[in-house]
Parts: structure tokens; sequence; C-alpha cells
């Protein structure tokens, strides 16, 4: 949790922004007493992107993803065979 003044909000509302989008809660206080006035939080945090795959139940990438391809696929992805 943050803990900033009015003047300090004004002035770093955009970083404030995208700390609370990261999950973390903004208390604003008042000028000298530092009494809460309000509170600044994300809607929804935003999530990191992921790869689709990795959201799929049951996926699972195994030792064969990191094989060298067969000489025929690189290069045809080498654009060397077309």
């Amino acid at each position: 949790m943050i803990k900033i003044t009015i003047y300090q909000a004004k002035t770093n509302l955009s970083e404030l922004i995208k700390k609370a989008q990261k999950g973390e809660t903004v208390i604003i206080t008042s000028g000298r007493e530092k009494t809460p006035v309000a509170k600044l939080e994300a809607i929804q945090p935003v999530l990191k992107k992921r790869l689709g795959a990795l959201l799929t139940p049951g996926f699972q990438l195994t030792d064969a993803f990191f094989e060298p391809l067969p000489e025929a696929e690189l290069r045809l992805w080498n654009g060397l065979d077309e």
C-alpha cells in the first residue's frame, strides 16, 4: 500500500495509476494532517499477456519442442527452398 498526499497524487497521477493497475492500493491523504481521504485502486488489475496455449487446460510443453528442426524444415523457415 502506498500513502501519498493530494499534492503528490496530482503530480504523479499517471505513475500511481500504473501501480494501481499492477494491484497496489494508493491511499491519498490530506495535506499536513495525513488523514486518509481517498483510495485509488484498479477496477481490474491488468493481466500480463501470456501464450494462449499456456492457459489451455492439460497443455504440456514437451522436450521435443526444444529439439532442432529437421534440415528441410530449417531451409523453409530461412526461405532457401521456396
